[in-house]
């Protein structure tokens, strides 16, 4: 039997023995591929995305550098008076740096997460575009497989410029205009920052 994958042509034998002429066929697959951060990079609504998220976040690491600011000045305020601390009072303000170490490592990681969760959230309308776009192409052009070039352990090391049909999908794309996106700002979590003792 042979088969057409994108104008090459492979023989597979079935077992020892070759197919009668009449009982061969010819099967033709059509395939394509697309650079995805191609079609991200020139997306609508990515721009408008990213500028809201860069608004929203700015409080997040605002609360973050003030929760390293106090932390610093905690641990110089420390260091300078520790030599002439009695030995149990040196220990429990060790202690007690530690554990607001930790207390800020931990609504650090917390903000961190809560930054990217909104960041999924903006961006998840335009991927949802982009993957309607996309399976809206294979069916219209009849493909059987569109490949990324641009996704991480991608093995394809040359290709057909002909089948390349990233360009017809961001023409699709900015036809359709920028989706809908959530506009609800992050909500606004307590930083649970004081400031050290003096």
């Amino acid at each position: 039997m042979r088969v057409i994958v994108g104008g090459a042509v492979a023989l597979l034998a079935v077992g020892a023995l070759a197919e009668p002429a009449a009982a061969q066929q010819t099967t033709s697959l059509r395939i394509a591929y697309i650079n995805s951060q191609r079609i991200m990079d020139q997306a609508p609504g990515r721009v408008e995305a990213e500028a809201q998220f860069e608004r929203e976040v700015g409080s997040y690491r605002q609360q973050i550098q003030r929760m390293e600011d106090s932390l610093r000045t905690m641990v110089q305020a420390f260091e300078r008076e520790q030599a002439s601390l009695a030995a149990n009072v040196r220990q429990q303000r060790a202690t007690a740096l530690q554990t607001r170490e930790t207390e800020f490592q931990t609504r650090a990681d917390t903000l961190n997460q809560q930054m990217q969760r909104r960041q999924a959230e903006l961006v998840r309308p335009i991927m949802e575009q982009i993957n309607r776009v996309i399976a809206a192409v294979r069916v219209e052009g009849q493909y059987a497989f569109i490949f990324d070039v641009a996704a991480q352990g991608q093995s394809i090391v040359a290709a057909d410029s002909t089948l390349d049909i990233t360009q017809t999908v961001i023409t699709r794309l900015r036809a359709a205009g920028p989706p809908s996106a959530s506009n609800q700002p992050m909500q606004q979590q307590p930083a649970g920052v004081t400031r050290p003792r003096q």
